[in-house]
């Protein structure tokens, strides 16, 4: 494979257009706020490398020989720009240069990034290419134009294109002086590069506004000493210039280098005054100052008394017991308040802020009144207060009463120690009795063995055993089993004990604990006897 050196500047120039034009892209991220011109005109120099070898005037067409271009010097360029927006516009380009001659017809988009001194552009223009040389026909062809350059600031209207460097392409065809066994003479490729200088000039800019500026204040009526906030909103200034405030007042101290100033009315005396603000473009020598005013009031300070309301809670309790009073007092005229001097009519009370506490210990039954006074700043005072009810004491809670017990000695000789017998069904048929009479009353039974006794549970089992006559036995008694509870004592003796517990009444026998019953059943009064061993056979002789 063959190196061909115009591919290769090809090749390098087109990356580097492609580089710059990345990196101009990315300048417009960087680039400032200004105003755009829609329509733009360059006029100035054109130096030009053409950059081509065409074949020597008047020489055999079957044996050509070339000649490298020399520069042109001799050049002049123009251009216009149209700017769709301040980044975009579609540029058309002309140059023309003498010393033989090379002109181009080109148009194309064109970016720029614009700043308060300079601009930056990049264009990409398609090209008409018309080539002139002493002794060979005129050639046109299609060419393109890649560069860009820097204008820099003379005037609001006038730039001055510091540099324009482009990359020129043009191809050429001379087939009517050259053979075909010759391409590169025949048909020629034109990789110049073209410097520019000039003047740039900028119309169509938008039309001009003058600066403005609006004054509020927040609020516009205060009390004598209130602060206020003064704040000033600006249009058509420049958003990218750093503007200067300056404030001025006669209704108190005005501070504030900013958009917004704070107000000091203390001393001020009653009125309507003014607040002055004057905004400033150090960058604009004229029309770049704008002033604007507003008034606020000033009003002399009221002097109401303060008011005040209080509330307990609990509002009604049994006595010896505290209750927490809270006052809320407020001035009208916003001044500073205190609550204080707590008295009560009974009991004793304490105050800390606007929050007391009533201990109603050795207090009557009846209501209680505290009252507190809330007190301004300026020593005016209002007094407040509340009652708290002290409650006659409830009576005591009713307690549970053993009714009855049985004895279970005769049962422990016949060696049944956990059946309920005759004498016992009968006090346990008064028990039901009870129960049936009294809905509410409910009933535990407590039982008891002699720590002689080793049948395991046996004082559960008598429990147990007279619940189950009370809710399922022979008597048909249908107590509701949810209403008895089974428990074991500590009394050390061969019984069981009936207590009644009343509605609302709780049982406080000590010693005594709950029956698991779903572990200890009622024991029936002939319990199946275990099954007899079989006797082993003889052994035979």
């Amino acid at each position: 494979m063959s190196f061909h050196p115009r591919l290769s500047l090809r090749v390098l120039c087109s990356g580097l257009l492609l580089m710059l034009t990345v990196v101009l892209l990315s300048a417009v991220t960087l680039a400032q706020d200004v105003e755009t011109p829609k329509d733009e005109i360059f006029v100035g120099y054109q130096w030009l490398h053409p950059g081509g070898t065409v074949p020597n005037p008047f020489g055999n067409y079957n044996a050509p020989t070339g000649q490298r271009l020399s520069d042109m010097t001799a050049g002049f360029g123009a251009a216009y720009t149209y700017n769709f927006q301040k980044f975009f516009g579609l540029e058309g380009d002309f140059g023309y240069n003498w010393d033989n001659y090379e002109s181009t017809l080109s148009v194309g988009p064109k970016f720029t990034a614009r700043t308060e001194s300079a601009n930056y552009f990049l264009h990409t223009l398609l090209s008409y290419n018309r080539l002139g040389v002493d002794g060979l026909p005129n050639g046109n062809g299609i060419g393109a134009v890649l560069g860009g350059g820097m204008d820099l600031k003379l005037t609001h209207l006038f730039y001055w294109r510091v540099f324009e460097a482009d990359y020129v392409y043009g191809r050429q065809n001379y087939s009517s002086v050259v053979s075909s066994a010759f391409p590169d003479l025949r048909r020629v490729s034109l990789e110049g590069i073209r410097l520019r200088t000039g003047l740039v000039f900028n119309f169509g800019y938008p039309p001009s506004v003058t600066p403005s500026a609006t004054c509020s204040v927040q609020p516009s009526e205060v009390l004598q000493g209130e602060p206020i906030t003064a704040t000033v909103t600006t249009a058509n200034f420049n958003p990218k210039h750093t503007l200067n405030y300056a404030w001025a007042g006669s209704g108190g101290k005005v501070t504030g280098s900013t958009t917004t100033a704070s107000i000091d009315t203390n001393g001020v005396a009653g009125g309507t005054y003014p607040v002055t603000a004057t905004v400033t473009d150090p960058k604009v020598k004229n029309g770049g100052q704008a002033t604007c005013t507003a008034n606020y009031t000033v009003k002399e300070p009221p002097k109401n008394p303060p008011t005040m309301s209080c509330s307990a809670s609990p509002s009604s309790l049994q006595a010896g017991g505290s209750a927490t009073i809270t006052c809320t007092c407020t001035s009208p005229d916003n001044v500073p308040v205190t609550v204080g001097n707590w008295t009560a009519t009974s009991g004793t009370v304490t105050g800390s802020g606007n929050t007391g506490t009533l201990n109603t210990a050795g207090a009557s039954p009846g209501p209680v009144t505290v009252s507190a006074t809330c007190t301004d700043s300026r020593g005016l005072s209002t007094p407040a207060s509340t009652q708290v009810t002290v409650e006659n004491p409830p009576p005591p809670p009713p307690q549970a009463s053993k009714l009855t017990d049985c004895d279970f000695a005769n049962m422990a000789k016949i060696k049944k120690p956990w059946r309920v017998d005759n004498e016992c069904k009968g006090k346990l048929d008064d028990v039901a009795k009870n129960l049936q009479q009294n809905a509410d009353n409910k009933l535990v039974i407590v039982g008891n063995a002699e720590p002689t006794e080793k049948r395991p549970n046996l004082a559960a089992e008598r429990a147990v055993n007279s619940k189950a006559y009370l809710t399922s036995g022979e008597a048909k008694l249908g107590i509701d089993p949810s209403r008895i509870e089974c428990r074991t004592g500590s009394a050390g003796t061969m019984s069981a004990e009936y207590w009644i517990v009343p509605a609302g009444g709780t049982f406080t026998e000590e010693g005594t604990q709950p029956v698991d019953e779903s572990v200890v059943k009622a024991v029936p009064d002939h319990p199946h006897a275990a099954p007899k061993k079989k006797a082993k056979p003889a052994a035979q002789q």
